[in-house]
């Protein structure tokens, strides 16, 4: 008796195109459901598939101890989590770029934040940022905040806040010029050459000067480190 050929193959098939299509099913009415935040990081995330990156960084010199990026009330929602990812990716692009730099002190500082992403810019005396009491940037400062803003202007989802702010002790230029003017020009300054070199301006949504209200958690007040310029790049609005 001739033996029955066997069919079992066809049925797999057909059963995994039907769970292949349920799946997509359920993702369409799952998307349906959200918010249009969400719909909207969802659609951001399907226009740039390659901008997940392999593993989380917090700064410019690797840490031993890497922490989450958590808030107050935990981790980043779902509806930023796309958004966190390119920052995530910003950070490492802009490592990459200034780890090439042959300066041998570190003059940029990344960090993920709760925030967002912030750029921290250090205007010390063996390499200035700025003109000694002056919001003029030096040709290095020039340098460092124009390449950084290369980097940034392909990044046009995120909204920047600049901030300046100075050392405790600081000696001011004279009685009409002190560290709360100063801090302000220098962030303004900033902000300007962010623009000049490619940063759409209606990202930019504060400018502000801090004096020395603000140092560094892990610096002293009157370490020069709180000579500085911090660009933050964050998901949302406040």
């Amino acid at each position: 008796m001739a033996k029955k050929g066997h069919h079992g193959g066809s049925w797999k098939v057909a059963y995994a195109d039907f769970v292949t299509a349920m799946m997509a099913l359920f993702l369409v009415l799952w998307i349906a459901a959200q918010d249009a935040k969400i719909k909207e990081a969802v659609q951001r995330a399907f226009r740039n598939p390659f901008s997940s990156i392999a593993k989380e960084s917090t700064g410019i010199v690797p840490n031993k101890e890497t922490q989450a990026v958590k808030s107050e009330k935990g981790n980043f929602d779902s509806a930023s989590a796309i958004e966190l990812t390119m920052l995530r990716r910003l950070n490492q692009d802009l490592m990459k770029i200034i780890q090439e730099s042959p300066e041998e002190e570190q003059s940029v500082k990344l960090e993920l934040t709760p925030e967002g992403l912030r750029i921290s810019i250090f205007d010390r005396a063996k390499k200035p940022i700025f003109e000694k009491e002056s919001p003029q940037l030096t040709d290095y400062g020039s340098w460092v905040i124009s390449t950084l803003a290369w980097e940034i202007a392909r990044y046009t989802n995120f909204l920047i806040d600049i901030e300046g702010h100075t050392e405790k002790g600081h000696k001011p230029k004279n009685q009409f010029y002190g560290p709360w003017e100063l801090s302000a020009d220098r962030a303004n300054a900033a902000r300007r050459k962010l623009i000049d070199f490619g940063v759409g301006p209606s990202q930019i949504k504060k400018v502000v000067g801090f004096a020395d209200t603000k140092p560094m958690t892990d610096r002293p007040p009157d370490d020069e480190s709180n000579n500085r310029v911090a660009v933050l790049l964050r998901v949302s609005e406040d």
